[in-house]
């Protein structure tokens, strides 16, 4: 069922972080090993072409089966694929994630290699530690910002794919009312991302493996707040065609 992009209502600072993770688990513990397959299937996926072009569909077929699970809606492990049937849009709404940041990143690098030859051509192979320094200091400095601008664009952008599924909106629309939604919610998201970010760090402490038990709850979280901050969409019947007419 297709939404009016401008028609679909959010709640401003809505997000409760704890109460997402809360929700979260409990939207997905009678099912837990079903989406600890899902997740880690849908990331190795969605990781194997560059520039996530597969890991936007991934992503949506997780939203779907998490979106279904709220509607007491039967899901099983092919769900996770369903994410196709919002191929085009998703990729869009990856895009227009990704690409900002690799302009930032990809003129980062090249500068920093560049900036690293001509100062040792200009030092005649003699090094210079004030030289090194001063433009370590500035690197990082300048990676700090980029760490930023990603920190902001993962907040904003956290409700797009939700928002394809869910209300069947362009990945362009999509972009757009998760950047005003998020906006709208922007602390306590990021509050929210801090959480399951540092519920991921824990679970890498115990050799990687843990990372992945916690994948689940961090997309159900992510799919309460989106409940918190939109509601769910009304599911359109499925109704037979009507018969043909002979007027």
């Amino acid at each position: 069922m297709s939404f009016p992009f401008n028609e679909i209502p959010f709640n401003r600072n809505a997000v409760q972080p704890i109460e997402c993770i809360k929700g979260g688990w409990e939207l997905i513990k009678s099912q837990y090993w079903l989406f600890v397959g899902m997740s880690v299937v849908g990331l190795i996926i969605g990781s194997v072409v560059p520039m996530g072009i597969l890991l936007g569909p991934m992503m949506c077929g997780i939203y779907l089966a998490l979106f279904k699970t709220r509607r007491n809606e039967f899901i099983e492990f092919g769900t996770l694929f369903k994410g196709f049937d919002f191929f085009g849009d998703s990729i869009i709404a990856t895009l227009l994630h990704m690409v900002p940041i690799m302009i930032i990143v990809i003129p980062a690098y090249f500068i920093f290699y560049i900036s690293m030859i001509g100062m040792v051509a200009a030092s005649n192979g003699e090094p210079n530690p004030a030289a090194l320094l001063s433009l370590l200091g500035g690197f990082a400095v300048f990676w700090l910002v980029i760490l930023v601008v990603v920190i902001v664009m993962s907040v904003i952008f956290t409700f797009a794919y939700p928002l394809i599924v869910d209300r069947r909106l362009s990945g362009m629309n999509a972009v757009k009312l998760s950047i005003r939604a998020g906006f709208a919610n922007f602390w306590r998201l990021l509050g929210l991302l801090m959480l399951t970010g540092l519920m991921s760090f824990v679970g890498v402490l115990f050799c990687y493996v843990g990372a992945f038990f916690v994948l689940p709850i961090s997309f159900a979280a992510i799919a309460t707040a989106y409940e918190q901050v939109f509601g769910l969409g009304q599911v359109e019947p499925h109704l037979p065609p009507p018969p043909p007419s002979f007027m």
